[in-house]
């Protein structure tokens, strides 16, 4: 399971792994209080991007689909925090004002739809292996 969570707001129980998905640090953040696990800058907007969408929200549908073409070119980013996700719960930490229009709801949005569409193929090779140990000569 994926969610998004801004970084200024507390811990929560069912967070699980916490990630900082942006370029920037959280603006007067101390490390000791955001509780990340993980700071993956590589999956963040690129900054030309992240300046050109500038949280201008009749910006939103160019940004989306710029921000998800730059993620579709770097899988080695976003896979990580797809694995994590399969065996536990990850949240993503942002620190837009805008809960509504932030690079991290893109990303959440990006990695659920690879996960179910993963998630078809995981079952199919899970049978197959089923098959084959129910098969075996004793």
């Amino acid at each position: 399971m994926i969610r998004i969570q801004r970084s200024y707001e507390a811990r929560a129980r069912g967070d699980g792994r916490r990630i900082l998905v942006e370029r920037l640090w959280p603006r007067g953040m101390k490390k000791e209080d955001l509780h990340a696990d993980e700071w993956i800058k590589a999956v963040a907007p690129s900054t030309e991007l992240r300046q050109w969408f500038g949280h201008q929200a009749e910006r939103w549908p160019e940004f989306r689909r710029r921000y998800r073409k730059e993620l579709d070119a770097n899988p080695d980013a976003w896979q990580p925090i797809l694995a994590a996700s399969r065996r536990r719960t990850v949240t993503l930490l942002y620190s837009a004002r805008d809960v509504e229009h932030n690079s991290a709801r893109v990303l959440c949005e990006y990695l659920t739809g690879h996960s179910q569409a993963s998630a078809p193929q995981a079952k199919q090779a899970e049978s197959r292996t089923r098959k084959r140990i129910r098969n075996k000569p004793r």
